[in-house]
């Protein structure tokens, strides 16, 4: 586990002005990734999985699009383009009129635009994340104690996003661990190669996103009259209307989570049932592209305030994982309540 990170307190007790919402209350876990050196041991983002030897390593055989990226990179490019950044972002840190990039950093830059070679054949799921239910709370199979979650670093085009595979194991029955896992030959952009991250689990409380809000509960929040009797100017420093503030700072949390409420945006909630039984399923694991926005900065974590970092930006900002779902946005993946071993659904939200 990494250090620990805290959530600062809500600005207030949303159900001291709106009693219905405290049986709405759900617990989620906050992962807080963050970078570190996993191990097969280790909770964590992009790291080595506790993978049996004698198992086969999962492969994605469907068609990919040539199109879909501008550079056609390995993993191992990848993770030089990022070096050299994070190189040129310390240089510049101790010497804002030192070069942007350095020779070998620009021609390092040209050799890779030019990119790879296609590959057509069957890819290697890479590793997005590992949960040992020891360090993450999160519904478990009787048997299992350990969920790995995969995926293909390519859009699908029924999807626009990465598609996900799912394995849940008991940890004590993997004794001969994989060594050397096969890596896809080529992935699309770098935005799909999480960065290795330990966790920081951290459980919050979190309610309903306010399109899941019935009407009554609606309006009761967007009663101006209700924020008053607590003090204005305290909501008006956060948002511009009640409505904003509950969205961005009382609801769902941002960033990478277990549990609690789905975070609606840009879709409407919609059905979500099984496709084994037929019963309505329930947040699972959250893949963020960031951790807060510039409408959810009284998320960032105490530690990172007291640090000195600058406020974050843009929705880039407190992407410790390099992940970037198209465009910044989540992808949610959620489970059935009745047996986690049922199929999992997708939402890019």
């Amino acid at each position: 586990m990494n250090a620990i990170r805290t959530t600062p307190p809500r600005p207030f007790d949303v159900t001291t002005l709106v009693p219905q919402l405290a049986p709405l209350a759900r617990t989620a876990t906050r992962l807080h990734p963050r970078p570190g050196a996993p191990t097969v041991h280790d909770s964590s983002v992009g790291g080595p999985l506790l993978w049996p030897a004698d198992e086969p390593w999962p492969y994605c055989d469907e068609p990919h699009d040539r199109h879909a990226s501008l550079w056609i990179l390995s993993p191992d490019d990848v993770r030089l383009l990022r070096r050299d950044r994070a190189a040129a972002a310390e240089r510049l840190r101790h010497d804002p009129q030192a070069p942007t990039r350095t020779p070998e950093e620009l021609a390092t830059w040209q050799r890779l635009r030019a990119g790879r070679p296609w590959f057509d054949g069957p890819i290697p799921l890479l590793p997005v994340a590992q949960l040992y239910a020891r360090d993450v709370p999160f519904p478990c199979p009787p048997d299992a104690d350990l969920l790995q979650v995969l995926w293909c670093p390519f859009d699908h085009e029924e999807a626009a996003h990465p598609k996900t595979a799912l394995f849940w194991r008991s940890s004590a029955t993997v004794t001969d661990v994989l060594d050397a896992p096969p890596e896809p030959p080529i992935v699309q952009h770098g935005c799909y190669l999480p960065e290795p991250c330990l966790f920081s689990p951290e459980q919050v409380t979190e309610y309903p996103h306010p399109s899941e809000l019935d009407k009554e509960l609606s309006d009761q929040l967007d009663d101006e009259s209700r924020w008053e009797t607590i003090d204005p100017a305290r909501y008006s420093a956060y948002a511009d209307d009640p409505g904003e503030l509950y969205l961005n700072n009382l609801s769902t949390t941002p960033g990478w989570k277990t549990g609690g409420w789905t975070r609606w945006s840009p879709t409407d909630p919609k059905p979500r049932p099984c496709p084994e039984c037929g019963t309505e399923q329930v947040p699972l694991l959250t893949i963020a592209s960031s951790e807060w926005d510039g409408g959810s900065e009284t998320w960032i974590p105490e530690e990172e305030r007291t640090a000195g970092a600058p406020p974050p930006l843009s929705a880039q900002d407190g992407n410790f994982t390099e992940i970037d779902i198209t465009g910044g946005n989540n992808l949610q993946l959620h489970a059935c309540p009745v047996s986690p071993d049922h199929p999992h659904i997708e939402l890019l939200q």
